[in-house]
C-alpha cells in the first residue's frame, strides 16, 4: 500500500531545498518502516544540496535520526514494531572480506532499503547516505535501525547516529585516546566538539580546541577542552607546542575538513604522535605534504570513516553515557525547528550560529 508523507528534497544542485509529497513503500524482506521523531540538520545534507557528494539528484535529505519502527519486513529480527531505534548510514553485511576478518566497521557492502522512496510521479528519490530521514516515514535496511534505551530525549538520541558519532569514535574507536594522552581537536563544530567531550570522558590531559570563532571555542571549554586556541589570531601548531611543552600533542584530530588545516594538525603532533583525519572534504581537495616530514616524523595518519564504530555496539554504549550524565547530548541541541524550516537551519549553519538545528515531528 505504502504511504504519502511530508519530506524535504535537494531537486538539483545548490537549489533551495523543497517541502514536498514523498511517497514510502511498505517494507519488503530485511527492510524496516520508522516513523521518525527527530533528525538533526548535518553539514553532510548541505554537501548533498550543494551537489559535493554526487550527482544523483533529487536527494531526500536526512540521516541523523531516531524513531519508533513502525512495521518489519519478512525475516526482520532485530527490531520490531513499537522499538526505538536511533538511524545508522553503516550497517555491516556480515559476509564481506572485511566483516569475515572480524572488522566489520570496515565493511565493504554495507546495506541500504532495496526499495526506493519517491515523489508523486514516481521519481525515485536518492535518499542521504541511504537514509532520506527528513521525511515523516522513512524506509531503511533492518540493520540501518540500531534499538536503544527509549528514555533517551529523541532530538538528542538521533545525533548520535552521524556527527557526535564521528567525533567520539574518532577519540574512542580511531585514535585510542588514553588516560594522561594530550589531544588538540581542530574545529570545534559538532564533530569537534563531539571529539572534544569524548576525550575529556577518556581521561585526556590536556583537550585544546582550535577554531577561528570565539562562539565555538567558548562551547568547546563547556565540552571540557582544558584550553583554546584561536587560529585567528595566532600560529595554532605553535600555540599547540607551547601548550605541550614544546612537543605537540599525542593526538590531533582535523574536524574540518580542509587541507590547510589537516596540515596544521599534522605537524601539531609530537614525534610519533597520531593524527586523525574526521572533517569530510570534497572531492576536489589535494594536500601537498614534504615526503621527509612523513616520514621522519613516525607515528600515524588515520582517517576516521563515521569514528570508526560499530553502530550495534556503540550507539547503546553512548546513549547510556548520556542517560548516565557522563556524555551530554542535550548540549548539542542548538534549536528545535520544523520540517519547513530545513532551508533555514543551513543558512544558520554556515554562519556558524548553530552547533546542530534538530527537525522535531511532534506527531510521531
Amino acid at each position: 500500500m505504502g504511504h504519502q508523507v511530508r519530506g524535504v528534497i535537494a531537486r538539483s544542485e545548490r537549489a533551495p531545498v523543497e517541502l514536498v509529497t514523498v511517497l514510502v513503500p511498505d517494507p519488503g524482506p530485511g527492510e524496516v518502516l520508522v516513523r521518525v521523531q527527530a533528525c538533526g540538520v548535518c553539514h553532510t545534507d548541505l554537501h548533498y544540496r550543494e551537489g559535493a557528494i554526487n550527482d544523483e539528484f533529487p536527494f531526500l535529505l536526512g540521516h541523523e535520526a531516531s524513531g519508533k519502527v513502525e512495521a518489519v519486513g519478512p525475516d526482520v529480527t532485530n527490531v520490531a514494531p513499537g522499538d526505538f531505534v536511533v538511524l545508522a548510514w553503516r550497517a555491516p553485511c556480515g559476509q564481506c572480506r572485511s566483516c569475515l576478518r572480524g572488522r566489520p566497521w570496515y565493511c565493504f557492502d554495507s546495506r541500504n532499503a532495496s526499495q526506493k522512496m519517491t515523489l508523486e510521479d514516481g521519481t525515485p528519490l536518492s535518499a542521504a547516505i541511504g537514509i532520506g530521514a527528513f521525511a515523516e516515514v522513512c524506509l531503511v535496511a533492518a540493520g540501518q535501525a540500531v534499538k536503544v534505551d527509549p528514555a533517551a530525549r529523541p532530538e538528542a538520541a538521533g545525533l548520535v547516529g552521524c556527527g557526535i558519532m564521528a567525533g567520539y569514535g574518532a577519540i574512542m574507536n580511531t585514535a585510542k585516546v588514553e588516560r594522561g594522552d594530550t589531544v588538540a581537536v581542530f574545529g570545534c563544530g559538532g564533530v569537534g566538539n563531539a571529539a572534544i567531550h569524548a576525550a575529556a570522558l577518556a581521561g585526556a590531559r590536556k583537550v585544546i580546541a582550535v577554531d577561528v570563532d570565539q562562539r565555538k571555542l567558548e562551547l568547546a571549554r563547556q565540552f571540557g577542552a582544558t584550553d583554546v586556541v584561536d587560529s585567528s589570531q595566532v600560529n595554532p601548531v605553535s600555540a599547540i607546542r607551547e601548550l605541550t611543552g614544546g612537543f605537540g600533542a599525542d593526538v590531533t584530530v582535523e574536524a574540518v575538513g580542509r587541507p590547510e588545516v589537516m596540515k596544521q594538525a599534522f605537524h601539531a603532533r609530537d614525534h610519533a604522535g597520531t593524527m586523525i583525519q574526521s572533517g569530510v572534504p570534497n572531492p576536489k581537495m589535494r594536500v601537498d605534504l614534504g615526503m621527509l616530514d612523513f616520514y621522519g616524523r613516525g607515528g600515524a595518519l588515520r582517517p576516521s570513516w563515521y569514528g570508526d564504530c560499530l553502530p550495534t555496539r556503540d550507539f547503546p554504549i553512548l546513549i547510556d553515557l548520556y542517560l548516565r550524565g557522563r556524555y551530554d547530548l542535550d548540549r548539542f541541541v542548538s534549536e528545535t525547528i520544523a520540517l519547513d524550516q530545513v532551508e533555514e537551519a543551513f543558512a544558520k549553519m554556515q554562519r556558524n550560529e548553530v552547533l546542530r538545528s534538530v527537525v522535531v515531528f511532534p506527531d510521531a
